[in-house]
């Protein structure tokens, strides 16, 4: 039950459940043909209110069944069935996995664990690849940011936001306690078991424990073929990927609880990973002997509470600590073995007050502290003080929802150089400027026809991502003078929704956006000019992007107690490159061109059916052509790709256990692709998976 959504019950002097039982008793003697004695009965006044979410712009949703259904082990590989998403997947298991929406970038996307975000103030990039689905229940996409004013000002501050939700405990009657193991096994030796417990401490308080192991050795045949610029084969053979393992632990606990106007929760988390960076593919080297381990650990907690009906708050804390390790131990390029910990508190106070009964206001004030430590030479330790302040409105008219948002925020940074005075100049030894900016968004939607699940809606945002420690302070590399990296977002778009319980289409959904997006000062690495290899940060990318997303969900009622549930997804993109006006050559130029890895066209298909105890689901992904470089010439295009996944499986009851089977088979049609540039992925590949749970 989350707070948010559920129906308050309030009763003034009496117990809910002595209403209950009077109801209960009054419908069981009116079955029964008895005759109830003539008497008035006083019990106390009981108030229903409900608490409506008022959703502007809705997100795109996987949870429940659907989620399950899809061949998918990380949330990364589930997010690439929504619309206007671009994934960048260095291959394998383990390797590196990104996501940016609408093509503004990967630090534009803010990625949020049961309503607390995930940081990196490193480098600004949560490797969603780490984040596995067996504890999920639900993953949602939004553009511009989540349809509700009452929430912390972080989450304000992203150009887009992937929610994750874990798996909330829920016991049927008497129930104490429940369990789940599962195992995985298939191609690339892959061994996978998972192992949940639930229990129930109180009446209003849970507990939930889920750990997982992970292994494979990443080995998948692949192969590999490049044109010259005249045609011409380059090369055309079949390897086998290497040093593409993955060993990783995953433990997280934690207790929910709620009771009456309170909700609270508490969770700690654990991950633990080693693994081979497999590398480019590039001068005929094959095998790289790069390594990586990371260990991530944090901590949060999250109270809301409603006093009185007009007013709410929320309080969330967390302490983060990350560690990564990068180990080079190829003396023929440059031997490197370097570590960094970074260190993250964060507090959180929201508030919202019910003005009117369609009229809400916020005020909600975050504070984080983020620290970084490394074994660079002449690093300079930086601490980063973050302050923002958000205050919101929503409020309903007519038909008409409205929202709009006004985020301050204010960072001061420290630096803390401990090497030997005079090495380095002062500029590349003091901290960043301070900075206070200022970012205003409004949402609107209007349904215009009272009897229609029909409503056109309209957002606009500006809003900016921080530069990262590392374009600020990597030795030799980083600039304190960079400017904070902006987007402006413009979208319309219309929904339609219906539902029925007599014909064969028992819920449809239609929707498509139309939008515009701005990225200014973008923050990239540009040559120093000094005439050595060496480079630096700079803001020197503009870029416009134009698109259309469209998405429909259609559930079927067939003959025979068959379900289908199938679901489109597309996107048409126009990624501009207006950087430099004078890098207009036709032949080899970027100006106006397509910007790297952004397809004009992409989309997914997926369909899942269900017949009593069997399970089926299809799903396809498909990515058009691309470049891997603002340069449009065809020694950089790229070809489109597309794979289909299927997925069969069983389910078995027992008197006390639920037993389930499933078989999947991955790139049936065994495709070889890149997803990234020299980074194969793998071709088609098998899993077996066996669900058991009390």
């Amino acid at each position: 039950m989350h707070f948010c959504e559920r129906t308050c019950l309030r009763v003034r002097g009496g117990m809910l459940a002595t209403v209950v039982l009077l109801l209960s008793t009054y419908s069981a003697a009116a079955q029964q043909g008895t005759d109830t004695p003539s008497r008035s009965i006083d019990i106390e006044e009981v108030v229903v209110t409900d608490k409506r979410f008022k959703e502007v712009i809705p997100s795109q949703k996987l949870a429940g069944e659907e989620l399950q259904r899809l061949n998918s082990h990380s949330v990364a590989d589930a997010i690439r069935y929504f619309s206007g998403v671009q994934i960048k997947d260095y291959g394998g298991i383990g390797g590196l996995k990104t996501v940016n929406i609408r093509s503004m970038g990967t630090n534009h996307m803010g990625v949020f664990y049961d309503g607390i975000q995930l940081g990196n103030a490193q480098n600004g990039q949560i490797d969603l690849g780490k984040f596995s689905l067996d504890n999920i229940e639900e993953v949602s996409l939004y553009n511009g940011q989540k349809s509700e004013i009452f929430q912390p000002a972080k989450d304000f501050g992203s150009a887009g936001t992937i929610y994750l939700r874990t798996r909330r405990p829920r016991f049927e009657g008497d129930k104490k306690f429940q369990a789940r193991g599962l195992f995985r096994t298939g191609s690339f030796d892959l061994v996978n078991p998972s192992f949940l417990w639930e229990q129930k401490i109180a009446p209003h308080i849970s507990s939930s424990f889920n750990a997982e192991y992970l292994k494979s050795s990443g080995k998948y045949k692949f192969r590999y073929r490049r044109v010259f610029p005249d045609g011409t084969v380059a090369w055309d053979t079949t390897a086998m990927r290497q040093n593409g393992d993955i060993e990783s632990w995953r433990v997280e606990g934690g207790f929910n609880g709620y009771s009456g106007s309170t909700q609270w929760n508490a969770k700690a988390y654990f991950y633990d990973s080693g693994r081979g960076i497999p590398g480019a593919i590039v001068n005929n080297v094959w095998k790289h002997s790069q390594r990586q381990w990371d260990r991530n650990f944090f901590a949060q907690a999250s109270l809301n509470y409603e006093p009185v009906r007009w007013y709410n708050f929320m309080l969330n804390v967390k302490y983060a600590n990350d560690y990564m390790r990068y180990l080079n131990p190829d003396t023929t390029l440059m031997h490197i073995d370097n570590t960094f910990t970074q260190q993250e508190v964060y507090a959180s106070l929201a508030n919202k007050f019910s003005i009117l009964p369609k009229w809400d206001v916020s005020l909600a004030s975050d504070f984080q502290w983020n620290t970084l430590e490394a074994n660079l030479t002449n690093f300079v330790y930086p601490t980063r003080y973050t302050t923002l302040v958000a205050v919101a409105t929503a409020f309903e008219a007519w038909r008409l929802k409205a929202q709009a948002s006004l985020l301050g925020t204010f960072v001061m940074e420290k630096t803390d150089y401990r090497g030997l005075p005079n090495i380095l100049p002062e500029k590349q030894t003091s901290a960043a400027p301070d900075k206070q900016e200022y970012t205003p968004a409004v949402f609107l939607s209007y349904k215009p026809f009272t009897r229609q699940d029909f409503n056109i809606r309209a957002f606009y945002k500006k809003i900016f991502r921080l530069p990262t420690f590392n374009d600020l302070y990597y030795t030799n590399i980083g600039n304190v003078s960079l400017r904070p990296e902006y987007t402006v977002q413009y979208n319309v778009g219309a929904l339609y929704t219906r539902q029925s319980k007599e014909s064969m289409l028992s819920k449809m959904m239609l929707q498509a956006d139309a939008y515009y997006n701005e990225v200014i000062d973008k923050i990239i690495a540009v040559p120093k000019g000094d005439g050595q290899y060496r480079w630096m940060m700079m803001n020197v990318d503009y870029v416009e992007i134009r698109g259309v997303d469209a998405a429909a969900q259609l559930s079927w009622r067939l003959p025979y107690g068959i379900m289908l549930q199938t679901n489109f997804n597309y996107t048409c993109q126009k990624a501009q490159d207006f950087s430099n006006p004078k890098d207009n050559d036709p032949r080899a130029g970027t100006w106006g061109r397509q910007i790297a890895y952004i397809p004009w066209h992409n989309g997914s298909t997926t369909l899942g059916i269900s017949y009593k105890t069997w399970e089926f689901s299809y799903s396809f992904i498909y990515v058009g052509e691309r470049y891997h470089n603002s340069a449009n010439i065809r020694q950089n295009h790229e070809q489109p790709w597309y794979t289909s996944d299927v997925m069969l499986g069983k389910d078995f009851s027992f008197t006390r256990w639920n037993l389930k089977v499933s078989a999947e088979v991955n790139n049936i049609l065994n495709q070889h692709r890149d997803v990234v540039l020299y980074y194969p992925m793998p071709g088609r590949n098998y899993k077996l998976i066996l669900k058991i749970e009390v």
